[in-house]
């Protein structure tokens, strides 16, 4: 199996706002060379999810782990994203999708969270 990860944001006009996420996937694209790293985005910003997944189909990716880059499970994370994960599985039945939890949600985050916010 070929496996991609796509880190999966809301967008902004500001371009600024795309740093952190893009700095994650640098990181990830550094450590795990094996994978196939992308950044998609619900709106504003470009590429989106279904874009991206046709980017990754046609380079012979059969696994992909979209994780949700946000810090609570509001309607975007809770509704819309699983609907547009839906269709790809429908369009790609040969195409295994793991949609992960949003980040915000993993007790290890939380607690880094925690750390930065209390330290002086």
């Amino acid at each position: 199996m070929k496996k991609a990860v796509i880190l999966f944001g809301h967008g902004s006009r500001d371009p600024a706002w795309r740093q952190p996420i893009e700095a994650v996937c640098s990181r990830l694209r550094r450590d795990s060379p094996e994978l196939e790293v992308r950044c998609a985005y619900l709106e504003l910003t470009e590429p989106d999810l279904p874009s991206t997944i046709e980017e990754l189909v046609a380079v012979g990716v059969d696994d992909v782990r979209v994780v949700p880059m946000f810090l609570g499970t509001g309607r975007h994370a809770r509704e819309d994203l699983p609907r547009i994960v839906d269709r790809e599985r429908e369009k790609h039945p040969g195409v295994r999708f793991d949609l992960r939890q949003a980040v915000g949600e993993d007790p290890r985050l939380l607690e880094l969270l925690a750390h930065i916010a209390a330290k002086d």
